[in-house]
């Protein structure tokens, strides 16, 4: 599957461990994904960590990446991110959990 300039679509799925509840990594990882037009969700594991889909052109997943290890408050210790299945037709990045965004 390929977005409108040709670059092919890639999901990741990533789960995140470290300093990452309760500093806004969530919608953190919202604003910057509807910024640089991905979809798929953000939520927050029972065990502390934030487990991440996310669907778009693999340089913009690596910023999406980037630009949460560089957030002051978001401290990332480490991540396990897999490539999966693309979801056809997703149109949006949602954060799940308690508060629906």
């Amino acid at each position: 599957m390929r977005v409108n300039d040709g670059t092919k679509l890639t999901r990741w799925h990533a789960v995140f461990a470290g300093h990452v509840q309760h500093v806004g990594f969530r919608y953190t990882a919202y604003y910057l994904a509807k910024s640089l037009y991905l979809t798929g969700w953000v939520d927050n594991l029972p065990d502390g960590r934030v487990e991440m889909e996310v669907q778009g052109p693999v340089a913009l997943l690596r910023r999406l990446v980037l630009q949460l290890k560089g957030r002051p408050r978001i401290r990332i210790l480490d991540m396990d991110i897999r490539e999966i299945e693309v979801v056809p037709d997703e149109r949006h990045f949602e954060v799940r959990g308690y508060g629906e965004f």
